[in-house]
């Protein structure tokens, strides 16, 4: 008789506590595959990049490290979904298969119907439990705070891993390790960029929360110091380490315990503002490829490869934007405002649609999440329609919050020698400063490939005209009604959060 089985299918939910799939199918009791699948699809995407995949796997391998003196393990596999349940219907009967909601990009979108699919004709349950209060197929933005903070404040799921019966597959599943080329390249170590896991998660929230916190407010727009102050809890996050109600509920705790109040508060509600971007990606994904207010198709619309290239590898000729991109390809990570410095600087400055440059950022981060990632984008590009347009001034940017060229200097060192007055600004140096301070403009750091200033008015003047005209005020209708909720007061004291 075939032996009867169900399956957690594990994606960006890589813990084993607050994990309601596992809770489910402990209580069902039935011998159960664990399976993470290394997907060839997604692998190839162009948002997808190694810093990714050595991520999973380190976190992977603190699961399989815990679940070990349980004697139970993962079947990590490097092949399609679909293929590795197939695979698993010829050896045994599938009954159920457990997985949170993932939202997620276009290609893991099909894939999910086309397991969709393949469980309507082979008779096989599928339940999918929600992700951190993200309502799937929500059309309005009603009572969306409530919600959340009902979510928020429920119990974590208990989970009993003696309780747990695993079915082995064995060798008949296509092992990750097969795949020489693949499995080096995310075996290797990083020292620059943050280890994947539950464990490092919880030491980096603890850390955060105790002692980091301190500085959040003050330092989160500040380059180098926000690299300390901020939680940099956002990985942990975006490949399922911690929950959000982890999270929230661990800062509640160290709300009522810390005398800094204002800090974790501050923390707590970017928490909020965390989901409102992903429930915003989840009631229309589109987000992904195309504008969101299609008033804003009729413009910039062609690319110029010489400054997209200049862009991606940090060579503008402006020190602050420069360091950014140099910086978040070392280490994938960059706090929020230098990251809308580097989208504003692309669309607006540089006037290039935004599509150029969402899939090289989106492989730059270590903590890219679609349902943040594209309508972050869209918003600073100024392509929603509903949100106010602003241009980061790099110079002024620099001043404020890199005043001394520490960060600069670290990341552009052929700027290492400029003083702090001139830092910001090297171009303006004469030919005897160039020679005096080791450093040629055009030769050891780039020219300025446009004046900024010009081409910032040239933008401004476009996107308000296009923010005015009656295609855009038409769509903007809809989309207010859609995400968001003038008329719940509640709604929008907690979504009142400025990030510029």
């Amino acid at each position: 008789m075939t032996q009867s089985v169900n399956i957690i299918w594990f994606k960006r939910d890589l813990r084993l506590a607050d994990h309601k799939p596992l809770q489910l199918a402990i209580a069902e009791g039935l011998p159960t595959v664990l399976l993470y699948c290394f997907e060839p699809s997604l692998l190839n995407h162009g948002d997808s990049s190694e810093r990714h995949w050595r991520f999973i796997y380190q976190s992977l391998q603190q699961m399989q490290k815990v679940l070990r003196t349980y004697n139970l393990s993962i079947q990590i596999a490097y092949s399609e979904v679909i293929d590795a349940l197939q695979t698993i219907q010829n050896h045994c009967n599938i009954k159920t298969i457990f997985s949170h909601q993932e939202i997620g990009n276009q290609i893991s979108f099909k894939r999910d119907k086309a397991v969709k699919l393949f469980c309507n004709n082979n008779n096989i349950q599928w339940i999918e439990s929600t992700t951190n209060g993200i309502t799937r197929g929500l059309k309005g933005r009603k009572d969306f705070s409530k919600h959340w903070h009902a979510v928020m404040n429920e119990p974590l799921f208990e989970i009993d891993l003696n309780k747990l019966q695993i079915f082995n597959m064995g060798s008949i599943l296509s092992n990750v390790s097969e795949n020489e080329i693949f499995y080096n390249s995310i075996t290797s170590k990083h020292s620059y960029i943050q280890p994947g896991g539950e464990q490092y998660a919880h030491e980096y929230m603890k850390s955060f929360l105790s002692q980091r916190v301190a500085n959040y407010s003050k330092h989160i727009s500040k380059p180098m110091e926000s690299r300390k102050s901020c939680s940099r809890l956002s990985p942990y996050l975006a490949w399922g380490n911690l929950s959000i109600k982890q999270i929230y509920q661990t800062s509640l705790k160290s709300f009522v315990q810390n005398k800094d109040k204002f800090n974790i508060n501050f923390f707590i509600n970017r928490l909020h503002w965390h989901c409102h971007f992903i429930q915003k990606f989840e009631s229309d994904c589109s987000i992904e490829y195309k504008n969101l207010n299609n008033g804003f198709d009729e413009i910039r619309n062609s690319k110029n490869e010489a400054y997209i290239t200049a862009w991606e590898k940090g060579e503008t000729g402006y020190p602050l934007v420069d360091a950014c991109m140099k910086c978040v390809i070392e280490t994938g990570y960059l706090n929020f405002r230098m990251r809308s410095m580097l989208v504003t600087f692309l669309t607006h400055q540089l006037w290039q649609p935004w599509q150029a440059g969402a899939h090289h950022l989106a492989k730059q981060f270590l903590d890219y999440e679609p349902g943040i990632h594209y309508p972050q984008f869209q918003m600073q590009a100024g392509t929603m329609g509903v949100n106010t347009i602003r241009t980061y001034n790099p110079i002024k940017q620099s001043k404020d919050h890199d005043p001394q060229g520490v960060f600069i200097k670290k990341w552009i060192p052929a700027l290492q020698h400029i003083p702090e007055n001139i830092i910001h600004e090297p171009w303006v140096m004469s030919e005897m400063e160039q020679k005096m301070y080791k450093c040629i403009i055009g030769s050891d750091y780039a020219a300025p490939i446009i004046d900024s200033k010009t081409a910032a008015a040239f933008a401004r003047v476009h996107l308000w005209e296009t923010k005015k005209s009656k295609n855009v005020l038409k769509n903007n209708a809809k989309i207010l009604a859609i995400h968001t909720n003038r008329k719940n007061k509640e709604d929008d004291n907690t979504l009142q959060i400025n990030f510029s």
